[in-house]
């Protein structure tokens, strides 16, 4: 009984329990399933606003969006409005400044207009006065032509030469007024002075020398210099910048070339190929190099020894090397290297009896012809040249102007100036400094005495001392003492125009009045 009661109960228990677990699980179902649905509910409602604030926020970003384009859209019409507004203002501005100006050239023209018309009236009035002047000029020159018995032509010839002759006349005895002072002051120094120069100095006598002349073993050894088909020679002529001559001189070849320096250079390159025997292109640019290295050298040493035998030292390097280049330069037979030491040492002496400074003099002496080693590479006259070179490489202002001055072509403003003058002349001058050919010789003695017989006035002329003076006889019946002046003045200015000549040339007039009579 007590075991089927607890069996019972034990069924009933598990019974109940399972109806129980079922209403449970049922009731959690149930639950579960509401909470589900409210979460969708919530879940449907969130997104609900979340569209709600999205569709706002867009519809916000696009009013944004349209404000902005709207905002960009009005500035930059008003940008555009502002533009076209001064854009109107400027055209406007223009169109007032262009009616202005039209105001002004038709204020302009009829201004224009009237002054021709009162430059037309004028016009005519002038020449009505014209007229009338001229008329009255040919009544008067008729009425003066018959009172004076002489035409207006002959009256004015007349006038002329009185004046002329009176003007020459006046002029010439102010000209010798004017010598005869300077020359009673100055005329003994000078002569004390210059012949003290030329007492004091022994310069050598030179000779020209217009080609090299290079002596040969053989006249076989001509063909080797010419070469096959003549390569050697032209060889030789290009690299030393020469003309070669081989002619029918035996055992001798002729060097020609205007420039000095290269014409040396050929004549060492030449005598060593000679000697060597080894005559070809590649022997000929070597020796020939090495000539132009021997011949650099001799033209610093003798710069360098020129500088130290007149005592002038911080001359420019450059300078040095082209009073060395002088070495190998003549003008009319005369060294010029040696013609400068010359100069140098006469303006030396003479600075010393003026009591100007001797080592500038000296300076200006030795420099003066410096342009002369460059003149067949630069345009100009050699003075200028040098005292261009001069100035370039920190010589004094006092030397460039006596350089440039020494012939003339500026004229001397200092006393050193004056100096280098008169020593260049005197070097030039002296006896045997210079020759030339007797041909150009004769020319110049021909033209000298051209030059004086043809004034008015002259009977003769003649050229004498080589053609340092010439004498010009003149006809006492034609010409005064006085103008006697004014022809050696005149002459002397033509023979400076029309000739080249070395020193100067004395012009010397001679007037003279022969009385004769006879006692019978």
């Amino acid at each position: 009984m007590d075991g089927g009661l607890v069996f019972f109960l034990l069924v009933v228990a598990v019974a109940g329990g399972g109806f129980a677990g079922s209403l449970m699980r049922q009731r959690m179902d149930e639950s579960r399933t509401g909470s589900a649905e409210q979460l969708a509910q919530q879940i449907v409602s969130d997104a609900k606003k979340e569209a709600s604030t999205l569709r706002k926020e867009a519809e916000l970003q696009a009013k944004d969006t349209v404000f902005e384009a709207k905002s960009a859209w009005e500035s930059e019409a008003r940008d555009l409005r502002r533009e076209l507004q001064s854009q109107e203002k400027r055209l406007n501005q223009r169109e007032e400044n262009l009616d202005r100006k039209d105001l002004a050239l038709e204020e302009r023209d009829r201004d224009l207009q009237k002054r021709e018309r009162d430059l037309a009236s004028q016009e005519g009035r002038a020449r009505k006065m014209e007229s009338d002047a001229a008329e009255l000029l040919e009544q008067r020159r008729v009425t003066l032509e018959e009172a004076a018995s002489l035409s207006s032509e002959e009256a004015k010839k007349q006038l002329i030469q009185g004046l002329e002759s009176q003007a020459r006349h006046d002029a010439a005895k102010k000209v010798k007024q004017i010598e005869d002072e300077a020359r009673e002051q100055a005329d003994k120094k000078a002569k004390e002075i210059l012949s003290l120069a030329i007492q004091r100095y022994a310069g050598d006598y030179v000779a020209e020398k217009t080609v090299s002349v290079v002596a040969l073993p053989s006249d076989e050894m001509k063909g080797r210099i010419i070469g096959r088909e003549g390569r050697n020679i032209r060889a030789i002529e290009a690299a030393a910048g020469i003309d070669l001559i081989i002619d029918d001189t035996p055992e001798a070849v002729i060097i020609s070339g205007f420039n000095p320096v290269r014409r040396e250079i050929a004549r060492i390159a030449l005598e060593k190929l000679v000697a060597d025997g080894r005559v070809h292109p590649a022997r000929i640019e070597e020796v020939v190099s090495k000539a132009e290295e021997d011949v650099r050298q001799s033209i610093r040493e003798a710069g360098e020894q020129a500088t130290f035998d007149v005592g002038v030292h911080g001359i420019h390097p450059e300078i040095v090397r082209l009073i060395g280049q002088l070495k190998y330069r003549t003008s009319y037979g005369q060294n010029i290297l040696k013609h400068s030491l010359e100069v140098a040492f006469l303006c030396g002496v003479m600075a010393a009896e003026i009591g100007i400074n001797i080592k500038q003099a000296k300076r200006a002496g030795l420099l003066h012809d410096l342009g002369k080693a460059v003149d067949h590479e630069v345009e100009g006259s050699h003075a200028k040249i040098g005292a261009d070179l001069a100035r370039k490489y920190g010589e004094s202002d006092e030397i460039v102007h006596a350089i440039a001055a020494h012939h003339e072509e500026e004229k001397p403003t200092t006393v050193l100036a004056v100096l280098v003058q008169a020593a260049d002349a005197l070097s030039g001058a002296r006896p045997g400094a210079r020759r030339e050919m007797l041909e150009m010789y004769v020319k110049r003695l021909e033209d000298l005495e051209r030059i004086g017989t043809s004034f008015e006035g002259v009977e003769s002329c003649y050229a004498i001392q080589a053609g340092r003076e010439i004498r010009v006889m003149v006809s006492s019946s034609k010409v005064t003492d006085e103008h006697a002046y004014v022809i050696a003045r005149d002459i002397a200015h033509k023979i400076e125009d029309e000739m080249t000549y070395p020193g100067q040339i004395k012009v010397n007039v001679i007037r003279e009045t022969r009385a004769v009579g006879y006692a019978k």
